[in-house]
């Protein structure tokens, strides 16, 4: 087993019909651009109700249909927020936690100490949260994944992960496992990924592996590490 192989994206879903929410961050192959990307899928009528919308430097998540939502706390939030010279990506509201913690000087871990899994029993669907720090023309990133420590919901394990960009290598952490019922929670380091030049082949490469039924939304942007100038690719399943 290689340990450090670096996989396709496409490798580690296609073919898997629910992988849930995913982030994936690191750095372009030819080392100019720092990539973060996020993803949403969804079973419920309740989770499929979304699109990504855009808001200057972050991106919303709003109903597809107002009339249709019935729990706004777990599908409405910001996944992309940028502060500085950070750019914070996360699954929920945590957003707004780390967001506010790092305006005030704290740090990223720090302030997902205070968060845990969601409360969506059997689920306990698990928070997963990433923030890129700019800095000196280049980046480095940290990622973390709340997880309930059993099958009840007792209490909470956190992990954090922390990486210096490498050109061409990615991390990919996401919500599931795969379907089920209960859904298996992610389980593991996060999944080393290639990150290639090309955003708009990245963005395919992700969309079209994705489960046709389940997938919702995906946002990609690539970030020039030296001039600062982003390029985003937006993808809504459905649109109005």
């Amino acid at each position: 087993m290689n340990i450090y192989k670096i996989n396709d994206v496409k490798e580690l879903i296609e073919g898997n019909s629910y992988v849930g929410r995913g982030i994936i961050i690191g750095k372009s192959k030819d080392g100019s651009k720092a990539c973060a990307a996020y993803f949403i899928m969804g079973r419920s009528a309740n989770s499929r109700n979304r699109v990504f919308i855009e808001d200057g430097d972050d991106v919303v998540i709003y109903p597809f249909d107002e009339s249709k939502v019935e729990d706004p706390s777990l599908i409405i939030y910001s996944p992309i927020r940028k502060l500085g010279n950070r750019l914070i990506v996360t699954n929920g509201n945590q957003t707004n936690t780390v967001y506010d913690a790092v305006k005030d000087g704290g740090t990223f871990s720090a302030a997902l100490a205070t968060r845990e899994f969601e409360p969506d029993k059997p689920n306990f669907t698990p928070r997963i949260s990433g923030m890129l720090t700019f800095d000196k023309g280049d980046f480095n990133y940290e990622m973390s994944i709340l997880k309930s420590i059993d099958e009840d919901g007792s209490d909470c394990a956190r992990f954090t992960y922390s990486y210096p960009s490498k050109s061409g290598l990615g991390h990919f952490i996401h919500t599931y496992i795969c379907d089920g019922n209960p859904i298996p929670t992610f389980c593991g380091e996060p999944e080393r990924v290639s990150i290639p030049d090309d955003i708009d082949a990245f963005t395919a490469e992700i969309w079209n592996s994705l489960n046709a039924e389940n997938k919702i939304s995906l946002y990609v942007r690539y970030t020039d590490v030296k001039t600062g100038s982003v390029e985003n690719r937006l993808i809504n399943k459905f649109t109005k």
